[in-house]
């Protein structure tokens, strides 16, 4: 074979040839260190998201301490400042072991949040079925949710940007602990001596997006009724969105409102007051008792 060496008419050509290749080397060297780190991001991300993935096996049902039976309570809604949004009651009536609850909250806008909950006790708590309606210019997105605990079918009917009515219909593998529209009434039954409780909940951002969410207790404070002076335990529930979605959310830097709940405990334990969204990306709002007008 003949010889390949490149021939250059004088010392600046081979100057300027040398000049090239190392341009060249040097472009490819720093191509490739960055294609390796995006290699590495990508990996470091899918090995997060794997981890977070949520695990629908887990659940941690809350045992029944106290049996559910008949209510009838009547509750005020309103804004962190105090100004009066809603009027609203709970009534709930039980047969058996399967028990039937109905909130609803009638704003003075003319919006209407309605909740209603069937699920059993039957030595811990299991929702079976709930059905959430939000509608009125007090919701950003009117909303009307239907979830069958028992076939796993979740039904979202919603209004878009534009006012076109839309519906979401899809099954999920849903956890035993699911406590869509039982919030208030696990609370009641939580140990607060346990530091941490978990339990799941449906979210529908309209899509239905299955997470987790934690119950941490906070801690006993006093408050009064007229003259009786009483102590609640003051609980904070957090979000938390497993999988890619909340590891997108917390990189973000974008969490869901945290709900703060007081519940009165005893022999006897009942509601006191909540502050929290009312749905995704909501305001903060009260739930406390109201008290009887005079006749």
């Amino acid at each position: 074979m003949g010889d390949t060496t490149p021939i250059y008419g004088d010392d600046a050509e081979m100057n300027a040839a040398m000049g090239e290749a190392r341009r060249a080397r040097h472009g490819l060297r720093v191509e490739l260190q960055r294609l390796g780190a995006r290699s590495t991001l990508i990996a470091i991300l899918l090995a997060c998201a794997a981890m977070l993935q949520p695990n629908a096996l887990f659940a941690e049902m809350i045992p029944v301490r106290h049996t559910e039976g008949l209510i009838h309570g009547f509750l005020l809604v309103l804004t962190f400042k105090g100004k009066a949004l809603a009027d609203g009651q709970m009534t709930q009536d039980a047969h058996g072991d399967h028990v039937s609850n109905h909130l609803i909250f009638r704003f003075k806008d003319g919006s209407i949040y309605e909740d209603t909950t069937v699920f059993s006790q039957r030595g811990t708590f299991r929702l079976l079925s709930d059905h959430l309606i939000l509608k009125g210019p007090s919701f950003k997105q009117p909303m009307d949710t239907l979830i069958d605990a028992s076939t796993g079918q979740v039904k979202v009917r919603y209004t878009d940007d534009r006012g076109k009515e839309k519906v979401i219909a899809q099954r999920m593998e849903l956890p035993p602990d699911l406590a869509n529209g039982l919030l208030f009434t696990l609370m009641k039954d939580v140990n607060p001596s346990v530091p941490r409780t978990t339990v799941s909940m449906v979210a529908t951002t309209p899509k239905p997006l299955l997470v987790k969410l934690a119950i941490l207790p906070q801690g006993k404070e006093p408050f009064t009724i007229g003259s009786f002076r009483h102590e609640a335990m003051h609980y904070v529930v957090k979000a938390e969105i497993g999988g890619v979605t909340g590891f997108l959310v917390r990189l973000m830097g974008k969490q869901l409102a945290d709900t703060h709940i007081w519940v009165l405990g005893g022999e006897a334990p009942a509601f006191v007051k909540a502050e929290g969204p009312f749905y995704a990306g909501g305001p903060i709002w009260r739930i406390q008792l109201a008290s009887a007008g005079l006749f």
